[in-house]
Formats: structure tokens, C-alpha cells, sequence
């Protein structure tokens, strides 16, 4: 078979002349001939495998440097890219869809004020029972980081390049122990998440000694049946509910980018030289992009906020017993903290325990 005219090749690989025309520009489709006269285009038919991919990925909504990319690689290594970047498009969409669903509860009047007001008539008013504790573990020299439990506020904070920048996060975030009108706890979040951004870069610019501080956040507010929370780094926030125990971040390290996009197992990250690599973090070099999220609280939950010094060396196993059986917050944050250090307590590890309970007037 001859070479194609451009309408042909168009009619059979499903994409439009204008579209091959930008894709030649772009060096991602040439065609195989171009008259030197006329500049017309002809295409050669084994071609058509290469342009029904490209078609095919553009469906896919994928950038076109990026399907530059998969182009050139093998089959099987094309597939892992296509993988990759399916498993990155999922978890943005999940991040849109948490807000997509409060700003449509917000925006229809569902005012939580006002159901957090009826459900305090019928059944009384939700509140926690708190306790927090950090230490500095068996290895480290110094402790790097710092939490934060209150009425209405629980905090966590994994400083590195010294403790000053995990403090900062956290005296950011106390204002919020006040008090959040359930409407406005994601704003009011995003808001202290900012304030500690300021207060850690404002660190940084302070002393040449403290230009690369930085911390992880993740952190609740309470507002009657409603938690709001903002995460950024790789702390963790959990909860026990119905015996069963439930990671409710995200961490934001390059293993677990790799372990989203399928390059490498969970037992693979466990050794990995770059496990501790932060994608995202306040201060440092790090993209500033935290998750918020909006959850409902339920009487009977138990919340953890820990550092990765718990969950470094604690299997999740561990830390479910510990929630499960200590009837007590204080209990179960000293419990937890010595897990760590009996398994050598190689890093600080900080911990945050809140039991919600129903307080009948």
C-alpha cells in the first residue's frame, strides 16, 4: 500500500487534519512525506498505530508532552506510564470530588450550624475526650516535633531542619481551639495553613542557619458532628470507628507517588533509599499543597494524629489494639509512644488521640 493523503490518514486514524497538522509542528506525528513544492502531507500507513495511540491518550485528557513520552518507550513501559499517570488523574479527581461535595452541601442552605443545633436538641452535643504526647525516641539528640490537643483542636507537626518550624505550624493553628462555625471550616483551615506557611517562611529569612526549616501539618477542628481537616507532608491522621481502623490522609512522599502510579509494591517502599523524601511540606523546598477535607463525626470515634516516628516502626495492627482497648486518650498516646521506642525509636514520634462522645444536656 502507497502512502496516504492527509484526509485519508485522517478518515483512518480518527483524527482531524487540523490535528495532524499541529501534531507534525509539534514533532509528534510527522508525516512520512511532504511535497517540497506544494507542502502537502502524505502519511505512511504503519503509521496508523502510532496515531490511533495518540488519539486514544488525547481521550485520556493527557498533555501532550506526555504523550510525547509514552510515544517513544516500549510497550510494556508505555503501559506503566499510561498506568502512572491514570492512577495521578484518579487521585486529583478524588481531591475535587470531597470539595465538590461540600461546596454543594454549603451552596443548597444545608447550613451545618443549623443541623449540628438540631442534633444537639435531639441527642445532645458531640465532644472529645483529648490527650497528646511527644518524644524525642531513642536515636535522635533532639526532638524535632510538636503536637497539639484541645477542646476543639488537634494538631501534629514533623519538623525538620530543627523544631522551630513545626512550633510555628502549630501556634498558627491554636487561634482554631477557639471555635469554627461548621460552614467555615475548610476556609478557616486553609487559612491557618497559610498563616503557618508565613510564619515558617518568615523563620527561614530570620538566620541563614534556618533556611531550609520546614514541617509536615495535619490537623482536626471540631464544630458540633463536623471535623474539618488539612494535611500536607507525611503525618497521619486515623480513625477507629466500628472496630475497624482507617487512614484518612494521604501521605505526600515520593514512595507513596510510586506506589499510586504502581512502580513499586508496599514492601518495596519499606527499604526504599527515598522513603523519607517529602513531595509536599510547610517550608523547605517542597510543593505548599495541603488537603482539606470535610468528615462527620460520629459518637464512639477515635482519631490518631501521629508523626512518621510511630508509623515507621508500629505495624497498623499495633495501633489498632492500642486505640481499641485504652479507654482513655492519655492511656493510649503514652501506649502508643512506647510501641515506638520498644521497636528501637530510631525518629521522634508524636501522637494525638481524641475519643468523640455524646454529652447529653
Amino acid at each position: 500500500m502507497g502512502l496516504l493523503t492527509i484526509g485519508a490518514f485522517a478518515r483512518a486514524s480518527r483524527l482531524s487534519p487540523k490535528a495532524l497538522r499541529l501534531y507534525d509542528e509539534l514533532g509528534l506525528l510527522p508525516p512520512a512525506h511532504v511535497d517540497p513544492h506544494s507542502g502537502y502531507r502524505r502519511y505512511d500507513p504503519a503509521q496508523l498505530e502510532r496515531a490511533r495511540l495518540v488519539a486514544w491518550l488525547r481521550r485520556l485528557g493527557m498533555p501532550l508532552a506526555d504523550i510525547r513520552a509514552v510515544c517513544e518507550l516500549t510497550p510494556r513501559a508505555a503501559a506503566r506510564e499510561v498506568r502512572a499517570y491514570w492512577a495521578r488523574v484518579e487521585a486529583d479527581t478524588a481531591a475535587r470530588r470531597d470539595l465538590a461535595a461540600f461546596l454543594v452541601d454549603h451552596l443548597s442552605g444545608r447550613d451545618t450550624t443549623m443541623s449540628d443545633t438540631a442534633t444537639s436538641a435531639a441527642h445532645g452535643t458531640l465532644g472529645i475526650r483529648y490527650a497528646v504526647l511527644s518524644d524525642t525516641g531513642s536515636v535522635r539528640e533532639r526532638n524535632d516535633d510538636a503536637g497539639y490537643a484541645g477542646p476543639r483542636l488537634l494538631a501534629v507537626a514533623d519538623g525538620f531542619g530543627g523544631r522551630h518550624a513545626s512550633e510555628a505550624a502549630i501556634e498558627a493553628l491554636k487561634p482554631l481551639d477557639a471555635g469554627v462555625p461548621g460552614g467555615e471550616l475548610l476556609s478557616a483551615l486553609e487559612d491557618a495553613a497559610h498563616r503557618a506557611r508565613e510564619s515558617v517562611s518568615a523563620l527561614a529569612a530570620s538566620d541563614p542557619a534556618l533556611r531550609d526549616v520546614g514541617t509536615t501539618l495535619t490537623a482536626m477542628v471540631w464544630s458540633g458532628s463536623r471535623l474539618g481537616l488539612v494535611h500536607i507532608g507525611d503525618s497521619r491522621a486515623y480513625v477507629l470507628r466500628d472496630g475497624g481502623l482507617f487512614q484518612i490522609t494521604h501521605d505526600h512522599t515520593v514512595v507513596q507517588s510510586l506506589i499510586d502510579e504502581g512502580r513499586i509494591t508496599e514492601e518495596e517502599a519499606a527499604s526504599h533509599p527515598q522513603r523519607a523524601l517529602l513531595l509536599r511540606a510547610v517550608g523547605g523546598d517542597a510543593a505548599f499543597e495541603p488537603d482539606l477535607a470535610l468528615r462527620n463525626a460520629r459518637a464512639g470515634d477515635r482519631y490518631l494524629l501521629c508523626s512518621d516516628g510511630l508509623t515507621e516502626v508500629v505495624p497498623t495492627e499495633g495501633i489498632q489494639r492500642v486505640l481499641a482497648s485504652e479507654a482513655d486518650p492519655g492511656g493510649a498516646v503514652r501506649e502508643l509512644v512506647a510501641l515506638a521506642i520498644r521497636a528501637g525509636g530510631p525518629d521522634n514520634v508524636t501522637c494525638a488521640v481524641a475519643h468523640v462522645l455524646e454529652q447529653r444536656r
